[in-house]
């Protein structure tokens, strides 16, 4: 320790207790000198020697643990003040007791109106605080989508906002003590205005230049299928049956564009209805079941063991289902065989449709991409060389819009398992639906 060094720390505050120590302990010594016989004197000077180096050590240690305190918040403080997000943190009675610069901008609410005020529904009569009151109380906010499961955090929604025009993205995460005791909520607030923007623009492009493509594409394809009914030599019959399943191959494709485009920009069109999950399920499996048998795979349905009503779009979540087992008799074994199993979950106000096959699996490195646009695994692509990849995204987004969730569990050569949850509650689907974009 430098010379330098040690002066500051006696300089400092936490130093005072050695401070007042000394002088007592000098004067005490002063005392007994003349009171006790010297061996007491050198045992009480001993004493208080120790007491005095036990006190200055003390001190020198709590002066470093409060530099290195004060360090950590200013580059905590240096951190939070020049994050691109903005952050507000607020305890449980919705005080706020931390704000940055970029939540400022991004929600208009000064800093210095805002710290250490409790804000309440009733702050959103108050225009300078009317987009942070529902940031902070999502319910009283205009459109919000959630995109996590309600109780677990991190809580993420999107919210978007007409006037002023932007969107959002909030995560909220609770702030608790070593013990597990509630102190509060903090707030990640990503501004995605421009991201939003972008992505529109895009799907209005592929959509523009898709329906441009259909009209003719749909005429092809019905001059093929035409002709595929007439009587030529097999030389000929052979290249029309080719010409069919190209231009079948292309227009969906381009109606897969379609319905992506339709789906970002929040224009998908859903119609929910109140059914049975079972009857449902039976319906969109016997449409299957001759595609099924022409490959040689064996499909089974599993039943919950009561009925199971649920709140969706029958057309557009048999899109899902019928996509999870066509991909699934597509990419099996020979021989093969798929099993969709309905059940509730447990303590839960979902029920869960799996779908299991015994085909070539996903590779592991390719599971976190099953979902994105585009993408197809390795080894599909070598077991079928067509397909856009968009039928899981679409299938995700689907599910997505009724409350749900999906993922998947698969082994190489051992086959796949496909899972999608639905809630069996309708306050837990999402009443409105929302441009997103690729997560």
């Amino acid at each position: 320790m430098q010379p330098g060094t040690i002066t500051a720390y006696l300089k400092m505050p936490e130093m005072r207790p050695f401070w007042y120590f000394l002088p007592l302990a000098l004067v005490l010594i002063g005392i007994n000198s003349i009171y006790l016989q010297p061996v007491w004197i050198m045992i009480s000077a001993s004493i208080f020697l120790v007491m005095g180096t036990i006190i200055f050590l003390n001190g020198i240690r709590i002066v470093r643990l409060n530099g290195e305190i004060k360090l950590e918040r200013n580059e905590l403080g240096s951190i939070v003040a020049n994050l691109l997000d903005g952050l507000i943190a607020y305890d449980q009675n919705f005080k706020v007791v931390m704000m940055n610069k970029a939540a400022q901008q991004i929600l208009g609410a000064p800093i210095a109106e805002v710290m250490g005020k409790r804000v309440t529904p009733e702050s959103v009569k108050d225009q300078k605080l009317t987009l942070l009151a529902q940031v902070l109380y999502p319910s009283i906010a205009p459109l919000v989508v959630r995109r996590t499961e309600g109780g677990i955090y991190p809580q993420i929604v999107d919210m978007s906002f007409t006037n002023p025009s932007i969107e959002l993205r909030v995560s909220t995460d609770r702030i608790v003590d070593p013990n597990g005791t509630l102190l509060g909520f903090v707030k990640i607030i990503h501004e995605r205005t421009r991201e939003v923007a972008m992505l529109k623009s895009k799907s209005e492009f592929i959509e523009v230049a898709a329906h441009q493509l259909r009209t003719p594409l749909t005429s092809i394809n019905w001059i093929f299928e035409s002709l595929a009914k007439e009587t030529m030599p097999d030389e000929q019959k052979e290249m029309v049956g080719m010409g069919v399943i190209a231009a079948g191959n292309i227009l969906k494709t381009v109606n897969d564009l379609l319905d992506v485009s339709q789906i970002e920009e929040g224009k998908y069109g859903y119609k929910f209805q109140a059914m049975d999950i079972n009857e449902f399920a039976e319906r969109v499996l016997a449409e299957l079941m001759v595609y099924a048998k022409e490959m040689g795979i064996k499909l089974y349905l599993q039943k919950s063991e009561n009925p199971i009503a649920v709140t969706i779009d029958p057309q557009k979540l048999g899109i899902v289902l019928a996509n999870l087992v066509s991909n699934a008799i597509k990419y099996n074994i020979e021989n093969g065989e798929v099993v969709v199993t309905i059940k509730a979950v447990a303590e839960k106000p979902y029920v869960e449709v799996s779908v299991k096959d015994t085909g070539i699996g996903i590779p592991a490195d390719e599971m976190q991409r099953l979902f994105t646009k585009f993408f197809r695994a390795d080894n599909a692509q070598k077991t079928v060389a067509d397909g856009t990849g968009l039928g899981l995204y679409i299938t995700k987004n689907i599910v997505r819009r009724h409350g749900g969730d999906i993922w998947a569990e698969s082994q190489v050569s051992r086959g796949s398992t496909f899972y999608i949850t639905i809630p069996t509650d309708p306050t837990l689907v999402p009443q409105t639906e929302m441009a997103f974009s690729d997560e």
